[in-house]
């Protein structure tokens, strides 16, 4: 097992975010052009879920006449997309609510995140260092200016962004004990 350094392990997990960036909003810029102007005009994407596609339909039959040419239409949509869809539904519902797919679709900006900080935390320098304890001693120091300042936690007494108490009434990682225990 090799040892990688913080800015590395960030590095990597940045890569990663922006490869999951958004497939559907991804789909939405592409989706004209895929499926062409009347189809389009037709069909509205709702949402994608467990990489099967949601499409409403302006009426039953072209529900029914796209569902037949899914295949070739998966196939168009993949070479678009980073992550592949493994099916497409098509059906009436939602085609006549507009606000409930816009809902969907929409995603939460950083800003409106319970946990949010603020934008005036200052990036760390993106200087790579190859020594593991003064990476770690480095990243301590800035989770340390991060949450000084922040309340407590009524639990667990850790510091925790305002955003979070409003919220839950405790941090994120208490509030998620608690759900836990509801769902067994």
């Amino acid at each position: 097992m090799s040892l990688k350094s913080i800015n590395d392990v960030l590095r990597i997990l940045e890569k990663q975010a922006k490869w999951q960036e958004q497939p559907f909003q991804r789909l939405l810029k592409c989706w004209a052009e895929v499926v062409g102007p009347v189809v389009a005009a037709n069909t509205r994407p709702l949402s994608i879920q467990r990489d099967v596609l949601s499409v409403a339909t302006s009426s039953a039959a072209w529900a029914q006449n796209l569902t037949f040419g899914r295949t070739s239409l998966l196939l168009k949509l993949n070479k678009k997309l980073p992550t592949p869809l493994v099916d497409i539904r098509f059906s009436t519902a939602g085609w006549q609510n507009p606000s409930v797919e816009r809902k969907q679709q929409q995603s939460v900006s950083p800003h409106e995140h319970p946990s949010y900080l603020g934008d005036e935390i200052n990036r760390p320098d993106a200087t790579p260092t190859k020594d593991v304890n003064a990476a770690f001693g480095h990243w301590t120091k800035i989770v340390r200016s991060r949450s000084h300042g922040l309340p407590l936690c009524p639990q667990c007494q850790s510091p925790t962004p305002p955003g979070e108490l409003q919220r839950w009434e405790v941090c994120s990682v208490c509030a998620a004990k608690q759900f836990s225990k509801q769902n067994s």
